[in-house]
């Protein structure tokens, strides 16, 4: 396509588009209402994926130690724990140490462990972090058999759960994600044909005068794909400012939970619609002209 035809359907395009405002705005807003459901779709489809990770790794294996273990028995401990299936890291934890994190949760009540650092109840262990919840299991039971270990302390059927959980998050999400694409161009797809519905005549007219099939298409592929582009744009500054806020209230209410940060998320949120708007709307405009030009 030369620079000189291009700029001749960009001005067909740009034409048509100003001749049925109505139309155009309605197509437009269509557009910019399905993108930004799909938007928030994603939204939340991408943050509930970041919790279960969060989560996920914050899954762990306790491995309590024997007493009177050597360092060199310790460290070669630790390298069997390492060396397991599904293993990616092993941290001691001296009992010390454990006594001092469970003075920090409990806080203020932390006077309750006054006098008891001479006894410390508390064992040395090691803290393994596996790759998912689906090596937790083989992990806790491989770790038992090794020398040295007195007990092995994990949650079993949070890790299952979580691993049901995650499974069928991403799933789920991506079956949501392709018929939420689906209905957009449906959508999109029949209001843009109620465009070239409105405008049949002229494309009557064009064939009638020898145009050719895509002399009268690139016009209003062009068109829906400039309509694609707009209502993208609508979308994505909508959930911009949406996810802004939603994450505001976050922080301001429940810090706790983890949520990824606006940005780059929104960008690249963004710069997806665009393209999608675009792509849907010109292959909107396509089929919706086959029934005029198949005749």
């Amino acid at each position: 396509m030369g620079s000189r035809y291009l700029r001749t359907v960009l001005g067909e395009a740009l034409t048509g588009i100003a001749r049925n405002g109505l139309l155009s705005l309605a197509a437009a807003t269509t557009v910019a209402v399905s993108l930004f459901v799909l938007a928030v779709f994603l939204l939340v489809l991408v943050n509930g994926d970041h919790l279960a990770r969060t989560v996920e790794s914050g899954l762990e294996v306790r491995v309590y130690l024997r007493d009177g273990l050597g360092e060199s028995e310790r460290e070669e401990l630790r390298n069997g724990l390492l060396g397991l299936p599904g293993v990616s890291d092993v941290v001691f934890v001296s009992r010390t140490e454990a006594l001092a994190a469970l003075r920090e949760q409990l806080g203020e009540d932390a006077n309750l462990l006054e006098g008891i650092e001479e006894m410390n109840p508390l064992r040395d262990s090691f803290r393994v972090t596996t790759r998912g919840p689906a090596w937790v299991d083989s992990v806790a039971a491989a770790a038992r058999s090794l020398p040295g270990v007195e007990d092995v302390g994990y949650t079993h059927d949070l890790a299952q759960r979580i691993l049901k959980l995650t499974t069928s998050l991403r799933l789920g999400g991506l079956v949501l994600i392709c018929l939420m694409i689906l209905a957009t161009l449906f959508v999109i797809s029949n209001t843009v044909r109620l465009t070239i519905f409105a405008r049949s005549e002229e494309i009557a007219i064009m064939k009638l005068v020898g145009a050719t099939n895509w002399f009268v298409r690139w016009p209003f592929i062009f068109e829906g794909l400039l309509l694609g582009l707009a209502g993208a744009l609508l979308a994505s500054v909508a959930a911009w400012q949406t996810y802004s806020w939603a994450v505001g209230g976050v922080y301001a209410n429940v810090s706790f939970i983890p949520v990824l940060p606006v940005y780059p998320l929104t960008l690249r949120l963004g710069l997806f619609l665009l393209s999608l708007g675009a792509l849907v709307g010109a292959l909107g405009s396509l089929l919706s002209l086959r029934r005029f030009l198949s005749r």
